[in-house]
């Protein structure tokens, strides 16, 4: 306890004195350098110049000019971890830390839609679709949603469910509907393309669902369920789900996982009717998880198959998620605490308190990007030291 304590307090310390603000794995077109020329226009080049920013194993954002930026869903993630932290202690720092970050993500809300709205601080390329920086996107409206539920839970202030729910307005109003039968629904990324990601339209439900049951309105209930759904029926045999539902998108990975589990269980927990109808896919979805993308240390792996590279990003999801699975899932929390005493141990600066991006096979990268690591290994320290203080 005293040692998870510590790993917070210094990893909090050491993204206070940043402003919280910092890069990020896929911030590469951010550089000036790359915008001054006619590359910036050419779809291969922001794909090709994204993923060398990315894979490197020093950082080239100095030398390419790209400037520390903060990024809503890290925004998002810090409140969570200080509402956590507020929860267990009931001190008034974490209170105090928490209000600061929820007016800074209030404040960060996009303008011109039909809700409540939040987008990355980057030009980002994928390869479905190319989001401009400042394009509202479900995946840090999802969790801008998530903090301000739990901020209105916490402290009572209407102001923050109000938020949330103009974020479901967004959803229900701007997002296309890729794919959509009588009883099921797939919402899209942005409000500019048509893919279909399992995990992004979960979390479109999931921020549904916990308005919801806050409001008591059947419609949001209703369309969480549609879309929890539609997510359950593309489950794989072997209980695991893809990216998404195109060819490209076969892969599956740790952190996505890791999200569809805790949405599911988010949504079938908001809903109630749902639960039962989910229970199962949600044992199958970790069994798969539990028994794949993790060695018996703790090891969090990316892919399956692979146990390289091993990041922050898919420990500190992995952790929230068994958080939120540990009265469904009785050996949860084991699995957390391995998961946790391996990440300190291998992906922690022990002077600074900060946590590196990625091991791989014969190098680790340091570079200490503040949404993709720290925000997620905050979250995830702040919501097991949660259950911790509840084991009490």
């Amino acid at each position: 306890m005293i040692e998870l304590e510590q790993a917070y307090e210094s990893l909090a310390a050491w993204c206070r004195a940043r402003d919280w603000a910092g890069h990020d794995p896929f911030d590469g077109l951010n550089s000036r350098l790359f915008q001054a020329t006619p590359l910036k226009r050419s779809r291969v080049a922001r794909l090709a110049w994204t993923q060398a920013f990315k894979r490197a194993p020093v950082s080239l954002r100095a030398a390419a000019r790209v400037p520390v930026g903060r990024n809503a869903k890290g925004t998002a993630l810090f409140a969570l971890a200080a509402l956590s932290r507020f929860r267990a202690t009931g001190e008034g720092a974490p209170q105090r830390e928490a209000r600061e970050l929820l007016n800074a993500l209030l404040a960060a809300r996009l303008e011109g839609g039909s809700g409540a709205a939040w987008g990355y601080n980057f030009d980002w390329q994928g390869r479905a679709f190319f989001a401009p920086r400042g394009t509202p996107t479900i995946v840090p409206t999802a969790f801008a949603a998530r903090a301000l539920v739990e901020a209105q839970r916490a402290f009572g202030d209407e102001k923050y469910l109000r938020a949330a729910r103009g974020a479901c307005d967004f959803i229900l109003r701007d997002l296309k509907r890729s794919a959509e039968g009588a009883d099921e629904i797939c919402f899209s990324y942005t409000p500019l393309d048509e893919t279909r990601v399992f995990n992004a339209s979960l979390l479109a439900g999931e921020a549904l669902a916990s308005v919801g049951a806050r409001t008591g309105e059947e419609e949001l209930l209703t369309a969480s369920v549609r879309a929890a759904r539609y997510v359950v029926r593309r489950q794989r045999a072997d209980g695991s789900w893809a990216y998404g539902a195109a060819g490209f998108q076969g892969w599956a990975d740790n952190f996505h996982t890791a999200f569809i589990l805790t949405s599911l269980a988010r949504i079938s927990e908001a809903s109630g009717a749902g639960r039962a109808e989910f229970a199962e896919s949600l044992r199958r979805g970790y069994g798969f998880w539990r028994e794949n993308f993790f060695l018996a240390d703790g090891w969090p792996k990316y892919y399956h198959d692979n146990p390289y590279p091993a990041d922050a990003h898919s420990s500190g999801a992995a952790v929230v998620a068994l958080c939120e699975l540990k009265d469904s899932m009785p050996d949860a929390l084991a699995l957390a605490d391995r998961i946790i005493s391996w990440t300190l141990e291998n992906l922690r600066d022990p002077r600074r308190g900060f946590f590196y991006y990625q091991r791989r096979r014969f190098y680790t990268i340091h570079t200490p990007y503040m949404r993709w690591t720290q925000a997620w290994m905050m979250y995830a320290l702040a919501r097991r030291l949660e259950t911790m203080n509840a084991e009490r």
